[in-house]
């Protein structure tokens, strides 16, 4: 398939919207609409649905990690009407504005559930891919980051024995900088403090 790369307008549209689309901080709105105060002041601090889940509040939790994910998808599938290429743009976007969201001085959540939301608008074979292996690897583990981070490096070989090379490419440099993100994570895997799934602390 031949890459025909967007116009210059189609592609900084796809940036400015993708980003603030993926900029709307779910967790911490979610959280203060509930009476739960401010997200940022326990456990991580981070906006995500693994930390909001800390409130206690499961139901919460779910909904910020769905409509996380559907950040994601909405800024893919919105420009991949235009072109594949914007639409991955828009999706590198949406990832960028949830972890580096300007409302909240730069300082979001770790990606995953966009990351999710991002694959399934690329190619929705891929997010089950994704889901698959981060299941098998919870039941094997019990351990959330490290199943977050096996799925999200298979992700780009997934895509691209789809056919998806410039997708794969895209997913590839997203895994990357989510892997950068959970550099925390990864030193407590590697000194065996890393909670566990259904841990209490």
């Amino acid at each position: 398939m031949t890459f025909v790369p967007p116009s210059p307008s189609l592609a900084l549209a796809a940036l400015v919207v993708g980003y603030l689309l993926g900029s709307i901080p779910f967790g911490l709105l979610l959280t203060r609409a509930a009476g739960l105060g401010d997200v940022r002041a326990i456990g991580s601090g981070n906006i995500g649905a693994t930390n909001v889940l800390r409130t206690g509040r499961k139901d919460i939790a779910a909904a910020t990690l769905l409509l996380d994910g559907l950040k994601g998808t909405a800024a893919v599938l919105i420009f991949s009407h235009f072109s594949i290429a914007a639409g991955v743009l828009a999706g590198f976007a949406a990832f960028l504005g949830h972890i580096f969201p300007v409302w909240l001085n730069f300082k979001g959540g770790k990606g995953v559930a966009v990351f999710v939301g991002c694959l399934f608008g690329l190619a929705w074979p891929a997010g089950l891919a994704f889901a698959a292996i981060w299941l098998t690897t919870a039941k094997l583990s019990r351990y959330s980051s490290l199943s977050a981070l096996v799925a999200s490096a298979a992700s780009p070989l997934v895509l691209w024995a789809l056919g998806l090379p410039l997708q794969s490419l895209a997913i590839a440099v997203m895994a990357a900088i989510l892997w950068r993100r959970h550099g925390e994570n990864i030193s407590r895997l590697r000194a065996g403090t890393e909670g566990r799934i259904g841990e209490k602390k």
